[in-house]
């Protein structure tokens, strides 16, 4: 197990860790065969309808994320076009003009999140969104706006932020499951794809994941990790910011409610943000295409809209709106998941808006 400190940038001051430490961490976490993640002390009160407990237990779980970085190619935009942001990176909630802001805004690190809660389990959810899906040959295909994540499954069992203990990740049009050690559960209709590791961050244990450069597929880490150049990112409740270089190993990323009032499903009808239901608007326009050989139009989606080609009885966006379900097809035993919601917005149980 590795602890992550900070360093000083401008006026955050950030602890300082042994040099040691620091060259492991840059180098990526060892020695992380740990017991499936349980139990942190900080506190948690109220219910999910509380967007202060959504938030804690968000950054509670949140990942530790590593983002590939690749700079060639004039599309990448020496690297910016694989940081992570926010939808409204720009100032405004149109779909259609975020990949030629891309070059021109700064692209603070944000990340949504979403809780849907059972008797037996939380199941949260963590987007991360960039304006540009990238190439750089005449081989593959661009699109605007991309978002890809993960579904963490927590146990509810007594203790008070419950036990982590498996977690389902979006690449491009597949999902894929990872168990940490010691988990109570295992393979279900779908095969277990791999392990999932932790690394401790501020006292506590948190589960590690790694997007692709370009494509922004999302998988475990290692299952995906930084390949040369590459950013690292760490959760925040507060703090925002944009990496200094393509290889910057220590910046916070920012947690979004997305039931809430900066978030994206209050904005699910919006026109200009959605072409239909689930799916980012987005056009072809800003020279997309014009490396690659093909630019598409409304090529990404939300989490309503992220789907599996290939698993069965699971629907286009159940992974965010009845994860339960998915739980129970994904994993066995399937009697450990309850598959009734005590609070789940996307199918109107429960108020997300209360403080």
């Amino acid at each position: 197990m590795v602890s992550v400190g900070r360093h000083v940038r401008g006026a955050l001051a950030r602890a300082v860790v042994p040099a040691a430490l620091m060259l492991l961490a840059a180098c990526g976490p060892e020695s992380l065969d740990e017991d499936y993640l349980g139990e942190s002390g900080l506190g948690l009160a109220g219910g999910p309808t509380s967007t202060a407990f959504r938030a804690a237990l968000a950054k509670r779980w949140a990942p530790i994320h590593y983002q590939d970085v690749d700079v060639t190619g004039s599309h990448s935009l020496s690297g910016k076009s694989d940081y992570i942001t926010r939808v409204d990176f720009d100032g405004d909630w149109s779909g259609t003009n975020n990949w030629d802001n891309a070059g021109s805004r700064a692209l603070t690190a944000h990340a949504y999140h979403s809780l849907v809660e059972t008797s037996s389990h939380w199941y949260l959810v963590y987007t991360f969104f960039h304006p540009r899906d990238w190439a750089d040959n005449i081989f593959d295909t661009e699109h605007e706006n991309d978002a890809e994540g993960v579904m963490l499954i927590v146990e509810r069992n007594g203790t008070e932020y419950g036990a982590l203990i498996g977690a389902v990740t979006v690449a491009h049009k597949d999902f894929f499951s990872f168990v940490p050690d010691g988990s109570p559960i295992g393979s279900g209709v779908e095969s277990v794809d791999g392990k999932l590791s932790s690394l401790s961050f501020e006292g506590v244990l948190h589960p590690i994941t790694a997007q692709e450069a370009k494509g922004h597929g999302l998988k475990a880490w290692p299952a995906y990790d930084i390949v040369g150049d590459g950013v690292k990112y760490f959760p925040s409740l507060s703090t925002a910011e944009e990496p200094s270089s393509a290889t910057d190993s220590d910046v916070r990323y920012k947690l979004v409610d997305i039931y809430g009032s900066e978030g994206l499903w209050p904005r699910r009808s919006l026109t200009t943000l959605f072409a239909s239901e689930g799916t980012f608007k987005g056009d072809t326009g800003g020279g997309c295409g014009s490396v690659a050989g093909q630019c598409t139009s409304n090529s990404a989606n939300a989490p309503w809209g992220w789907d599996d080609q290939n698993d069965g009885s699971i629907l286009r966006g159940e992974l965010a709106t009845d994860p339960a379900k998915l739980a129970a097809y994904y994993f066995s035993p399937s009697s450990r998941f309850s598959t009734t919601y005590t609070f789940n917005p996307f199918k109107g149980i429960g108020d997300p808006n209360q403080p």
